[in-house]
């Protein structure tokens, strides 16, 4: 039986990647192209979440936007710096 939130994925038609427990007797295939791409934003989420992304109280989505590329933009100048 297919959980909630799986079932809802798949009736908007959107692949679910989310890997089962290992416990399970039978066990769904998943995309290992797609999870590895699942990993990367959500490493990337925690990232932005780390440089206090999470506690934000602006007032305009705008404002919050613009939080959000200038931390996306030093994650990405940090990646380059130092690289010999």
């Amino acid at each position: 039986m297919k959980g909630a939130r799986i079932a809802d994925l798949e009736a908007r038609g959107i692949a679910a990647v989310i890997p089962p427990k290992r416990n399970r007797k039978v066990q769904p295939t998943i995309d290992g192209h797609l999870y590895a791409l699942r990993n990367l934003v959500e490493r990337c989420s925690s990232k932005l979440k780390h440089s206090r992304l999470a506690t934000r109280y602006d007032k305009t989505a705008d404002s919050y936007i613009c939080f959000v590329l200038v931390a996306s933009t030093r994650l990405w100048v940090r990646h380059f710096v130092n690289r010999t």
